[in-house]
C-alpha cells in the first residue's frame, strides 16, 4: 500500500469519536482574559467580536479594528497577547487565513520579548487550530510546546488545559496509557485550582478511554465522578446531560439496558433540550430507541430512529446521520426486512467513507459481512485491509508522539544537567561572590550615607535660597510701599498745594472783561478744584497703606498660586486671615510652607485635573492652620501608594512640628490640612 494512501486513510481516522457521536470533548481552546491594558479600545473591541450576537460580519470588522489599532502602536507585551486572542478569534469565526497570518506575527514578536506565557499562548492557538482540522500529529507538536511554555512561567491553568489537550490527542490514536497518565497529570493541577468544569471533562474522558478498551466498570466510575463535578457547575446542563448520555452507552454494552434506558430517559427529561440543543436531543432519542430495541421493546422506535434521522439530515450532520441509519438497519434486521437494513447501511457506509470516519466505516463493514451474505467476504477482505492499514498509521503516530514528548523531556533533562552543574559551581565560588558582595554592600552603604549627607546639605542650601527670597521679596515689598508714600506726599503736600495757591490766586484777580470770559474764567477755576479733588483721591489711595509687615510672604504666595493656576488651568480662592502676623512668624517655617504649597499645586497640576481652588490661611488658638483643596479626581487614600511628593510634605510638616492630615476619595477631590504651632 502506498504511503499517500496510508496518509488518506490517516485522515479518515481522524474523525473517529470514541463514543456514538456522543462523546462530550471539552477541548475547545480558551485565550485567558488578561487584566486592565492601557488600550481600552482594542479591549471593547475584542469583546465585542467575542459577542455571539453579533453577526460574523460585524464581529470580524470588530476583529479588524483591534488588529489595526495593535498595528498601529508600539508593540508591548500586553499587545501581543491582544494580538494573539485576535487570531484565535480569527480562527473561530472561520477565517483560516487570516489566523495564520496573525498568529505567525504573534509568534514573531513573542519571540523578540521572550515572552514565555505569550510563546505558550500563541502555540495553543496552533494546537487549536490543527486540532479542529483533525492533524493530530501537530496539534500534539504544539499542545507539547505550549505546555512546556506554561509550565515554565508559572501558568497553572493553561498549563493542565494544554496537558488534557495532549491527553485527547493521544486517545485518538488510541495511546491509551499515555492518555490517562496525561489526564491524571491535569486533574491534579485543576484539582488545586477547583475547576469543577475542567475535572468534569477529564474525568468524562478517562471514562471514554476505558469504555474503548470494553472496561465498562471502570468507565462507569470515571463517568459517575464527571457526574460529581458537573453538579458543582453551575448553569451547564449540557455538560451533565453529555456524561448521563455516556454513561447510557457504556450500560448499553455492559448489556444492562434498563439501567441505561434510565439514563437516556433522564437527559429527555428536560424539557428544553429540543429547543436548547435540537442535536443532542436526536442523539440522545437515537440511543434510547436503539436500547430499547435492544430489549426488544419495539413501541414507537420506528418512528423515535426516523425522528432522530430527520433533525440530523436537516442539521447536516453527518457522523450523526451514519449513526441514525445503523441504528435504523439494526430495527430492520429485527424486523427481519434485510433488504431495507442491507440499503440504509450501504448509505452508511459510503457516507463514512466520504466524511473518512473510520470507526464507522469499520462498524458498516463488518454489518454488510453478515447481512449482504453474497458480498461477505468481499466485505470481510475490505475491513481486514483497513483495519491493518489503520493500526500501522496509528503506531507510526503513536510512535510520533513518543518521539516528540522523549525530545522534550531529553530538553528537560539537560537542562537539569546544566542546572546541576551551575549549582556546583556556585557552591565552588560562593564564598568568594559572598566576600565581593559584603565589600560592594559597604561601598554601596557608604555611597549611600555620602549621598545623604550631600542631599542634606542641598535640602539646607536650598532652603537659605528660598529663605533669601522670601526677604527679598518682603524687602521689595517694603520699597515699592515706601515709593507709594513718597509719591502720595509728593502729590498731596507739593503739587496739590501749588495747584490751590495758583486757583486761589487766579480767583482773586480782577480785570475788565465781558460777561462770557469772566464765564469761562469761573470755569476754569472750577476744574482745577476738580483736578485738586482728583489729586486728593489718588494721594489717598497711594497713603492708604498695606501693613508692610504683612504684605511680603502673602504676596509671594499669591504669585506663587497665580503662576501654577495658568499653567494647570484651574481657578483659585485665596484666603489669608488678617490676624496673621508674618512678620513674627519663623522664616524656617515660612520657607517649609512655601515647599509645601508648591508640591501640593504639582500634584494639582499632573494627576488631579482639577477645575478649582481654594488655599486658605487661619489663625487658631495659637495654631496656623493652612488647608489646601481642589475638586479634581482624587484617590484612594487607603490603597494608593502614596508618593515622594506627599512623603516630602509630610517631613516638612513634622520638620516645624505641625501635623499633616490628608483626605481623598475618587471622583471627590483631595483635601490638605496643615496646622502649624506658632
Amino acid at each position: 500500500m502506498s504511503c499517500n494512501r496510508i496518509y488518506q486513510i490517516l485522515f479518515i481516522s481522524l474523525s473517529v469519536s470514541f463514543i456514538n457521536q456522543s462523546c462530550v470533548h471539552n477541548n475547545e481552546r480558551v485565550n485567558t482574559e488578561l487584566l486592565n491594558t492601557a488600550n481600552d479600545s482594542v479591549n471593547s473591541w475584542i469583546n465585542a467580536a467575542k459577542n455571539s450576537s453579533y453577526s460574523k460580519i460585524t464581529r470580524k470588522q470588530f476583529l479588524k479594528k483591534s488588529y489595526q489599532s495593535i498595528k498601529s502602536s508600539k508593540i508591548d507585551t500586553s499587545q501581543v497577547s491582544n494580538l494573539s486572542v485576535i487570531a484565535y478569534q480569527s480562527l473561530k469565526l472561520g477565517d483560516t487565513l487570516l489566523f495564520k497570518k496573525q498568529n505567525k506575527e504573534a509568534l514573531s514578536i513573542a519571540k523578540k520579548f521572550n515572552d514565555s506565557f505569550a510563546l505558550g499562548d500563541v502555540h495553543w492557538n496552533y494546537a487549536s487550530y490543527y486540532n479542529k482540522k483533525q492533524v493530530y500529529d501537530s496539534a500534539f507538536y504544539h499542545f507539547n510546546l505550549a505546555h512546556t511554555y506554561f509550565d515554565k512561567s508559572g501558568h497553572l491553568y493553561e498549563s493542565a488545559k494544554t496537558q488534557y489537550g495532549m491527553a485527547f490527542t493521544k486517545g485518538r490514536f488510541k495511546d491509551y496509557s499515555g492518555s490517562e497518565v496525561l489526564t491524571f497529570k491535569a486533574i491534579n493541577k485543576f484539582e488545586t485550582l477547583e475547576n469543577y468544569k475542567s475535572l468534569a471533562s477529564c474525568y468524562d474522558h478517562l471514562g471514554q478511554l476505558q469504555n474503548d478498551i470494553y472496561e465498562y466498570d471502570r468507565a462507569l466510575l470515571y463517568y459517575n465522578k464527571a457526574i460529581e463535578y458537573s453538579n458543582k457547575v453551575a448553569g451547564n446542563h449540557y455538560l451533565k446531560e453529555a456524561i448521563l448520555n455516556n454513561i447510557g452507552i457504556a450500560l448499553l454494552r455492559k448489556k444492562e439496558y434498563a439501567k441505561a434506558a434510565s439514563y437516556f430517559s433522564k437527559v429527555l427529561e428536560n424539557e428544553n433540550i429540543k429547543s436548547q440543543n435540537i442535536s443532542h436531543y436526536a442523539r440522545v432519542l437515537s440511543n434510547k430507541a436503539y436500547g430499547n430495541l435492544l430489549m426488544r421493546d419495539t413501541i414507537d422506535i420506528a418512528q423515535y430512529l426516523k425522528e432522530a434521522l430527520h433533525i440530523r439530515d436537516s442539521l447536516n450532520d453527518k457522523g450523526g446521520i451514519i449513526i441514525s441509519k445503523i441504528h435504523l438497519a439494526h430495527y430492520y434486521v429485527y424486523k427481519q426486512d434485510t433488504a431495507a437494513a442491507i440499503s440504509l447501511v450501504k448509505e452508511a457506509n459510503s457516507l463514512a467513507e466520504k466524511i473518512k470516519n473510520s470507526r464507522d466505516y469499520l462498524e458498516t463493514l463488518s454489518l454488510l459481512a453478515q447481512l449482504d451474505i453474497k458480498n461477505a467476504v468481499e466485505h470481510l477482505k475490505k475491513h481486514i485491509q483497513f483495519s491493518d492499514s489503520l493500526q500501522t498509521v496509528e503506531r507510526k503516530i503513536q510512535n510520533k508522539f513518543m518521539r516528540i514528548s522523549y525530545e522534550t523531556d531529553e530538553y528537560i533533562e539537560e537542562t537539569e544537567r546544566l542546572s546541576q552543574k551551575i549549582i556546583w559551581v556556585l557552591l565552588t565560588s560562593f564564598g568568594l561572590i559572598l566576600t565581593l558582595g559584603l565589600l560592594y554592600f559597604i561601598k554601596i552603604q557608604n555611597a549611600k550615607t555620602e549621598k545623604l549627607l550631600l542631599e542634606n546639605e542641598q535640602q539646607k542650601a536650598n532652603e537659605q535660597v528660598y529663605l533669601i527670597t522670601l526677604k527679598q521679596q518682603e524687602e521689595l515689598e517694603k520699597e515699592k510701599i515706601g515709593e507709594r508714600n513718597r509719591i502720595a506726599e509728593e502729590l498731596h503736600d507739593g503739587i496739590l498745594s501749588k495747584l490751590f495757591g495758583t486757583r486761589v490766586g487766579l480767583g482773586f484777580l480782577d480785570f475788565e472783561c465781558d460777561e462770557n470770559i469772566r464765564k469761562q474764567h469761573q470755569l476754569f477755576l472750577e476744574e482745577l478744584q476738580i483736578i485738586e479733588k482728583e489729586i486728593r483721591e489718588v494721594s489717598h489711595q497711594l497713603s492708604n497703606n498695606i501693613d508692610s509687615s504683612q504684605i511680603g510672604f502673602s504676596k509671594i504666595i499669591y504669585n506663587l498660586i497665580e503662576s501654577k493656576c495658568k499653567i494647570g488651568n484651574f481657578k483659585y480662592e485665596l484666603d489669608f486671615d488678617e490676624h496673621i502676623n508674618w512678620q513674627k512668624i519663623n522664616e524656617v517655617i515660612k520657607v517649609n510652607l512655601y515647599r509645601i504649597i508648591q508640591e501640593a499645586l504639582l500634584n494639582i497640576i499632573k494627576y488631579a485635573s482639577a477645575k478649582n481652588l481654594t488655599v486658605s490661611f487661619k489663625y487658631n488658638n495659637r495654631n496656623l492652620v493652612i488647608i489646601i483643596k481642589d475638586d479634581g479626581l482624587g484617590f484612594d487614600a487607603k490603597q494608593k501608594k502614596k508618593g515622594i511628593g506627599i512623603k516630602n510634605m509630610k517631613s516638612r510638616v513634622k520638620k516645624i512640628n505641625g501635623v499633616f492630615y490628608l483626605h481623598s476619595k475618587l471622583n471627590e477631590g483631595t483635601t490638605i490640612k496643615i496646622q502649624v504651632p506658632i
